[in-house]
């Protein structure tokens, strides 16, 4: 029986909320739609995130840059009801400044079904120039103090060649014009970058610009435990077979190291990489998604997981509400468990305490939001393919107060699993109003009370947690 034990009388470090700063999503034109801003919206206002990451603002059908007869056509609007309703809510954008106008770009290579270029621009000088027209309108639009409060982050996973055809050499000199653009219109807005897959191009990056006195604010990159670009079809089961447990946390401190007291700001990272994936809406997820969070909460500002809805079309839009894609919601706003899980974590106070106690699957992390509660985050993941049990946990706090209430919420097979109930329907593509409102009942987490006892001084409790599943005890005081 994995056993842990925690004084609540002992000091406590900060326990930095990183999976709220920053959400990916999709691409520009999505942010337009009404039910994209509901989600992203409820995200707001339920998991208390910041930011907002997604690709394409620059893209032929955001009208930023267009050609018409031969003519150069500027345009904001779209970014305007984009970013109007971002601010509206309390939120702010990550600008990921992407992909190639066609009219400025030097090939004809897209990625995705939006086809994105990937290509450099023919002449730097103009798109020198799209950037200051973008910048200069956000700041005429929303005040200068506001767009230094944003980050712009120079293009998408260069290091690939399925996102920049232009290599190592011609995104750094994309950079430098970018950064160099950016700045002359305010010292104070921030740019970095590189933006790459798999934690690449970090220490030749900063090599870079402090060769050549170019500025750069923070550090951006990606990771998954799988293939950086994953596609359907491949064996993503037998990708995280061979992923050891803790291999995104070592990452991230490798990262970190070579940002050389940059800032670090994970703008992509996510479950797979495949956007086909059935465990990506299974309780799988959820306990995949709460151990890794907590496990870089020390290390980076942000670690933006890709992505907050099913509303995503890379490789095509599908209509079925649990096709295995990024969200933490499906196309039809019914919570997955990974996204009560990040609720779980929304929930969690600044405080941590130290734990004692180890176990080969079972985590046990506890967090006091305030005098009167405190709450054990518990997961208890493996890889597929790895070693992995049902566990009954025992959890003793050090503590003379007794508690007034303890409750316990599940994450697993039976508890938060809207897919099951979806199964138990008989998987409907088009699910009525009805059944979304059942799916999304049997999304809820359900606080149940929890027994305790005392034991030698201390507050004793014991559950039953699951393989892949995710469990949170709180104690009211």
């Amino acid at each position: 029986m994995p056993q842990f034990t925690c004084d609540l009388s002992a000091p406590s470090v900060p326990f930095h909320p990183v999976w709220s700063h920053t959400i990916g999503s999709n691409h520009a034109r999505m942010t337009l739609r009404a039910d994209w801003q509901e989600q992203m919206r409820r995200v707001r206002e339920e998991l208390g995130v910041r930011y907002v990451r997604f690709h394409g603002i620059l893209d032929d059908d955001m009208a930023v840059l267009l050609d018409e007869q031969d003519h150069q056509i500027y345009g904001c609007r779209n970014v305007d009801v984009m970013f109007d309703f971002l601010l509206g809510i309390g939120m702010k954008p990550f600008v990921e400044l992407s992909f190639m106008p066609t009219t400025l770009a030097s090939g004809d290579q897209t990625v995705f079904s939006y086809r994105g270029n990937v290509t450099p621009p023919r002449d730097p000088a103009a798109w020198c120039t799209l950037i200051d027209q973008l910048v200069r309108h956000c700041v005429e639009r929303y005040g200068l103090d506001e767009v230094r409060s944003w980050f712009f982050e120079v293009w998408n996973e260069p290091n690939l060649a399925a996102f920049w055809t232009g290599g190592q050499a011609g995104y750094f000199d994309l950079y430098k014009h970018t950064a160099t653009t950016i700045k002359a219109i305010d010292a104070q807005l921030q740019v970095g970058g590189p933006a790459t897959a798999n934690d690449e191009w970090i220490p030749e990056f900063l090599k870079f610009c402090a060769d050549q006195k170019i500025a750069c604010d923070f550090v951006s990159t990606h990771h998954y435990p799988t293939d950086a670009l994953g596609k359907p079809g491949d064996d993503t089961e037998h990708q995280l077979a061979l992923a050891s447990a803790d291999v995104l946390m070592h990452r991230t401190e490798k990262a970190c190291e070579e940002a050389n007291g940059l800032p670090v700001y994970y703008t992509e990272w996510s479950t797979t990489s495949n956007p086909f994936f059935p465990l990506h809406d299974e309780p799988y997820a959820a306990a995949f998604v709460a151990k890794n969070f907590i496990d870089v909460a020390h290390l980076v500002h942000a670690y933006s997981y890709w992505t907050f809805s099913d509303i995503f079309d890379e490789n095509y839009f599908s209509s079925v509400p649990f096709h295995g894609g990024f969200g933490l919601l499906t196309v039809n706003n019914v919570a997955k468990p990974s996204y009560r899980a990040v609720q779980m974590l929304a929930r969690l106070g600044h405080e941590q305490l130290i734990v004692e106690g180890i176990h080969d699957t079972v985590r046990v992390t506890v967090v006091r939001a305030d005098h009167r509660s405190v709450t054990a985050l518990c997961t208890n993941h493996a890889f597929p393919q790895h070693p992995i049990e049902a566990q009954t946990v025992a959890l003793s706090f050090d503590t003379v107060t007794d508690p007034t209430a303890v409750f316990i919420e599940l994450i697993d097979e039976d508890h938060a699993n809207a897919k099951r109930s979806w199964i138990a329907m008989g998987s409907p593509m088009h699910p009525s109003v009805d059944q979304v409102r059942r799916l999304q009942a049997a999304s809820e987490l359900q606080a149940d009370p929890l027994i305790w006892r005392r034991v030698d001084g201390h507050v004793a409790v014991e559950f039953d947690l699951s393989a892949h599943a995710v469990a949170a005890i709180t104690l009211v005081f």
